[in-house]
């Protein structure tokens, strides 16, 4: 295996794990904490997250596996002997491109219509969290879903590379 299809597949696997664990950090502790807490306190802190959670580091970590995925698959074809890594890759950035499609086609429309909703009242409010919390927390719960079988397939590959 050449220096950079290593560099890119050990990259994408890493970057995944980071990924996978940030999605499941919030299936698993920050939505079931903030579903316990108030509507205004949900509706508030999944505001303030999602306001924080858009900077550099973020993207690397989000948008990595799927670059580095994509490099370590192009990368595969140009090798001398076809191997099974190429399936264990074409598989993680199948499952990967999943966690993006989920995110843009669902968590940030919600993201987006929990922005503009009117909390200026307690009614507002409730609405704004029935809207939200439970197609949020499913949708994120599939991403994870996706995010872990990448990571096993990544993990795949970098067994039989």
């Amino acid at each position: 295996m050449t220096g950079l299809r290593a560099a890119a597949l050990y990259g994408a696997t890493g970057l995944t794990g980071l990924s996978a664990g940030l999605l499941a950090a919030f299936a698993v502790a920050v939505l079931p904490g903030l579903r316990a807490a108030d509507s205004r306190t949900l509706v508030l802190a999944m505001r303030s997250i999602n306001s924080a959670i858009v900077n550099p580091v973020f993207a690397v970590i989000f948008f990595g596996p799927l670059l580095l995925g994509a490099l370590a698959l192009v990368l595969s074809f140009s090798s001398a002997a076809p191997g099974p890594a190429r399936w264990w890759l074409l598989a993680a950035v199948a499952l990967y491109l999943g966690v993006l499609l989920v995110t843009f086609a669902g968590n940030i429309p919600l993201n987006n219509a929990l922005d503009a909703a009117d909390v200026s009242s307690p009614g507002g409010i409730e609405a704004a969290r029935n809207a939200f919390a439970d197609n949020w927390i499913r949708l994120n719960i599939v991403r994870t879903v996706l995010g872990v079988g990448s990571l096993a397939a990544f993990i795949g590959a970098v067994r039989v590379a």
